[in-house]
């Protein structure tokens, strides 16, 4: 077993994939990735409706549950609640999780993309490095969402959370607001609605 399918321990055992449509994990690539890492924002109507943000580190999607959605305003700092890893392959999944399994409700591919660490000398300040000090900087090119964004854990061990803000850069625009102006997939260009109603 190798380190990334080890991290994937927590994602398999909260899920039946004889039920769920999620994917297993055994694909290890994502069609439309180029040769940067990737992340994904998906929109997650689940108990209550999220939007997770993920992004490729060491071979799995490292995930963070945003309940506001990520912002274009650097003044606005989002709550970020870390969740367990989940595949590479999750960054194209959209469709129905069924009533019963973890994760129930609709989840539809809200932005995706590349990102790059930002950090002066990356080699020595891996993504890895970054997620253990609690501090992240990273360059996103989405379809939706670009720009400098840091993630930002404040406090310690059970009472830890982390802040998912935008730099202020060229990219912010305390205007905008994207969650509510394009809420739609990059996927399929459907919306919430029309993915639960057709039951993929």
């Amino acid at each position: 077993m190798d380190e990334s399918e080890r991290k994937l321990n927590k994602y398999e055992m909260k899920r039946d994939f004889n039920k769920t449509p999620e994917p297993d994990g055994k694909e290890a690539s994502l069609e439309w990735a180029k040769d940067r890492p990737v992340f994904v924002v998906q929109k997650h109507a689940a108990s209550t409706l999220h939007y997770d943000f993920r992004i490729e580190v060491d071979g799995v999607l490292k995930s963070w549950a945003v309940p506001k959605g990520p912002s274009t305003d650097p003044s606005e700092k989002r709550l970020a609640v870390p969740t367990e890893d989940h595949p590479l392959e999750y960054g194209d999944f959209e469709g129905n999780i069924p009533e019963g399994e973890y994760g129930r409700g609709t989840v539809l591919l809200w932005d995706r993309g590349s990102y790059r660490n930002l950090k002066e000398d990356p080699e020595s300040n891996p993504l890895t490095k970054q997620i253990e000090d609690g501090h992240i900087t990273i360059w996103l090119e989405g379809e939706k969402l670009k720009g400098g964004y840091a993630l930002v854990r404040t406090g310690k061990a059970e009472n830890a959370r982390w802040l998912l803000i935008k730099m202020n850069d060229k990219e912010a625009d305390a205007r905008r607001n994207p969650t509510s102006t394009e809420p739609n997939s990059v996927k399929t260009g459907r919306s919430l609605e029309e993915i639960r109603d057709s039951r993929d």
